[in-house]
């Protein structure tokens, strides 16, 4: 009775699979050696590096630069403005400054570097090779040249964060050496900056005299520009004044002072005239002292007559004596009057007439001085030049002094707050640092390379890579080793269950869910069959759990046909098996073999005597499984490598699950693909896979 093959279960489609931690920790595990290797290469070279390299010391030397400057004098040449930084940028540029060709070419001269064989580029029998093969024009500037370059490579000038305090750090083979170049360095810094501060006041002062000589002629110009515009205006100056404005002044002033005595005796005349035959009332007849005698006179003769004319009478002698006496001082009195009046007239007509007199003068000198003010105009302006040149002249001279002066005074606020003091312990190599560094970083890099080899030759990492490979589920991963004094293998030996729990649970786990994932019609007439191929490296673990799986369903109790295709291979004369069965030399039942105390039947490989068609193996292969469903519950099938194994292509055509085994983090994925390959050319796919984890 023919029977058409099963169909394929058709299979879920598996995402490609990204690498998980539990993958790279596998890929380092497995790849311990070359992680281990390299690590260990690099520590050793480290240390032998520690241990015969020449050791170097390193020396610091502390500056401490304020940005602002010393103030010596008020008007410096180099003025000191601290920036908005607070002198942070301008502290670091003067880390450029330390490190300058003109400050190390200081330090080498003063320590005389140039003859130190371990700077000038003569240390060894190679410098001396190389300085005598290419040597050059110069040999001194040669020399120099080397130990510049040579201080460069072993100085560092740092500074620390927020901190205005430079650190000169000297490296060399000796601890005193190193020292001294620090200090000689910091030492040049000072010299440097005093130099160069020294040079700008130079170079000012210099510049500023040179322009001295220039100021001063334009002074003398200016000067005999304002007195040649004099002598042709003829404007005399004294005490800085035209000599026609004081005039001028002046006869305002005389002017002022006889128009005011003009009016006061103009007033008097008019008192005067206004007191007609009473003049003696006036203010100036008051005050003559004259007028005063005669009228204490006439008051004296007055009371003399009345007491002569009591006493003696009018007619009598005495008595018309000082009538005529107070008669004679009466007319006195009028006569004195009299001449107060005439004085009075001719003091303002005097007056009046000198007035009139400084009016003419005052207008012709108003007329000459409006002349002169207009030639003034320019000559202001002619001054005002006058002033601007001597001005700068002077400023020119006070300034060249000043700078003149500057070139003797340091204005640098930088000093050595500490000096280098020979090291104690070397700076370089630092051999724990470097072992340690050697020992991590060859881990790093042996993590490295056992990656760009691992996905180099990429092996299956997990499940879901296997999946993806396939296109099929994963039903299990089954350990490598079975439990410690255990066999596994329950037949042959008598041993009901010789494998280990752990594995026999595992097994029929996988077992279980491979079923459960079966689609076979619900009256299928052939056994159900399973047939194990794995990538030719991986035979062993596929014999293996084929074996696994045959155990554990003989341990629930099924009968199971163990076909193993590769047992009696190697033989010289094997016993009749699948191959003959296949030919339809021989009966299935005459070649089963039970094992005794066991639901376990074996059949071998066969002889290999004859070809046969695939027609015909497909036939005897439908005929032999539907014969072994009246005696077993189960077939198992190690069908090999299946591209190595062409025989087992029948098998294939009729099995219901065909199981991929494969290695975690050993199988090739290019052989999984080839197996794959091998299968699908068979006319069928993979149904699934069974994974073997040899770090469980």
């Amino acid at each position: 009775m023919q029977y058409a093959a099963p169909e394929p279960m058709p299979t879920a489609s598996y995402a490609s699979s990204t690498v998980e931690l539990g993958d790279l920790k596998r890929i380092l595990v497995r790849r311990r050696f070359l992680i281990l290797l390299t690590a260990a290469l690099l520590t050793l070279g480290a240390l032998l590096y520690g241990l015969f390299t020449p050791a170097l010391y390193s020396s610091v030397s502390e500056i401490l630069i304020d940005p602002q400057d010393l103030q010596v004098v008020t008007n410096d040449v180099n003025p000191s403005r601290v920036p908005p930084d607070g002198g942070i940028t301008m502290v670091e540029s003067q880390v450029s400054v330390v490190q300058s060709t003109g400050v190390l070419l200081r330090a080498i001269q003063a320590t005389n570097l140039t003859e130190d064989p371990e700077f000038n580029g003569e240390g060894g029998l190679l410098g001396r090779l190389l300085g005598g093969v290419l040597g050059s024009g110069s040999a001194e500037t040669d020399r120099t040249g080397k130990t510049l370059d040579a201080l460069r490579r072993r100085l560092a000038v740092k500074r620390a964060d927020k901190v205005l305090v430079l650190d000169v750090i000297v490296t060399a083979k000796s601890a005193d050496k190193a020292a001294k170049l620090a200090n000689a360095i910091a030492q040049a810094y000072l010299a440097d900056q005093a130099s160069a501060r020294a040079k700008m006041a130079t170079d000012a002062s210099d510049s500023i005299t040179a322009r001295l000589d220039e100021q001063r002629k334009r002074v003398q110009q200016a000067e005999n520009a304002v007195e040649a515009y004099k002598s042709a205006h003829n404007m005399v100056m004294a005490a800085g004044n035209l000599v026609s404005d004081q005039e001028l002044t002046e006869l305002n002033t005389q002017l002022s002072a006889a128009q005011s005595r003009t009016a006061a005796l103009k007033a008097q005349v008019d008192q005067l005239r206004r007191s007609g035959g009473a003049p003696d009332a006036t203010s100036e007849a008051m005050r003559s002292s004259v007028i005063s005698s005669l009228r204490a006179q006439e008051a004296t003769l007055v009371d003399q007559v009345s007491q002569l004319g009591t006493e003696l009478g009018p007619r009598h002698p005495s008595m018309i004596a000082a009538q005529q006496q107070l008669r004679d001082t009466r007319a006195l009195i009028a006569r004195e009057l009299g001449r107060i009046g005439a004085a009075a007239e001719t003091d303002y007509e005097r007056a009046l007439a000198n007035q009139q007199a400084l009016e003419a003068k005052v207008a012709g000198m108003k007329s000459k001085s409006l002349d002169t003010d207009q030639a003034s105009v320019r000559l202001r302006e002619l001054q005002r030049d006058l002033e601007a040149v001597r001005s700068v002249y002077a400023t020119y001279l006070q300034r060249a002094q000043e700078t003149r002066e500057q070139i003797n005074v340091d204005s640098t606020n930088a000093r050595i707050i500490s000096n280098a003091m020979p090291a104690l312990k070397k700076s370089w190599p630092p051999l724990p640092l470097l072992v340690f560094g050697a020992l991590f970083g060859g881990l790093g890099l042996g993590t490295a390379l056992a990656l760009i080899a691992e996905y180099s030759s990429p092996t299956v990492l997990s499940s879901a890579q296997m999946q993806s490979a396939i296109d099929a589920p994963v039903f299990g991963v089954l350990p490598a080793k079975s439990g410690s004094g255990r066999r596994w293998w329950p037949f042959g030996g008598g041993a009901a269950a010789a494998a280990g729990q752990k594995i026999d649970a595992v097994a029929g786990l996988a077992l279980r869910r491979l079923f459960a994932s079966s689609r076979r019609p619900p009256n299928w007439p052939l056994v159900p069959s399973i047939l194990l191929t794995s990538p030719p490296e991986d035979a062993a673990h596929r014999g293996r759990v084929a074996r696994l799986l045959a155990n554990a369903a003989a341990a629930r109790g099924s009968r199971v046909l163990f076909i193993d295709t590769n047992a009696g291979s190697g033989k010289k004369e094997p016993q009749p098996g699948l191959l003959d069965v296949l030919r339809g030399e021989y009966a299935f039942e005459a070649l089963s073999q039970h094992t005794p105390g066991s639901n376990v039947a074996v059949l071998g490989r066969g002889r290999q005597k004859a070809v046969f068609s695939e027609a015909q193996g497909v036939y005897f292969t439908q005929h032999m499984l539907a014969q072994a469903g009246r005696n077993f519950d189960l077939v198992v099938v190690d069908g090999g490598a299946l591209a190595d194994n062409l025989n087992a292509s029948p098998l294939v055509a009729m099995v219901d699950e065909i199981v991929m085994v494969a290695t975690l983090n050993s199988t090739p994925m290019r052989d999984v693909k080839a197996a794959s390959q091998a299968i699908s050319v068979m006319g069928r796919l993979p149904t699934g896979a069974l994974l073997v984890d040899e770090a469980a």
